[in-house]
């Protein structure tokens, strides 16, 4: 069993940064696949950015690509959600997923952990 936690949500005008922590238990976190999710208010979860058990393979969102980074430190059971260049359509709660398979994949279903998530306010 894996269970995660956000942290370092906030509020941030347009143009700002944050960084998103996930922190996991569980001795097999470095075999999991991992994702960052995002849901906007009045509109379903979306897939923002995956990582593979080794960081060698990324994906993201043809909206966060090229602002967003997502990076992992198995060593501290945590991944991370870079976000710079922030815009107001990005204020969503941001969560943290987490699938036993290999494919990074953008889909909501093949994940079988998540966190409670954290807020993202971005202000105009």
């Amino acid at each position: 069993q894996v269970q995660l936690v956000e942290s370092g949500g906030g509020l941030v005008q347009a143009g700002g940064s944050l960084r998103l922590s996930c922190a996991a238990s569980g001795r097999t976190f470095s075999s999991y696949t991992m994702g960052w999710f995002r849901q906007a208010p009045g509109k379903e979860r979306e897939f923002a950015a995956g990582i593979s058990w080794s960081g060698g393979v990324t994906r993201y969102a043809d909206s966060v690509k090229g602002r967003f980074t997502i990076s992992r430190d198995n060593a501290k059971n945590t991944i991370y959600l870079q976000m710079n260049s922030l815009k107001p359509e990005d204020t969503a709660i941001y969560y943290c997923a987490a699938r036993s398979t290999v494919v990074v994949a953008p889909l909501e279903r093949g994940y079988e952990h998540w966190g409670q998530g954290t807020q993202v306010t971005v202000s105009s």
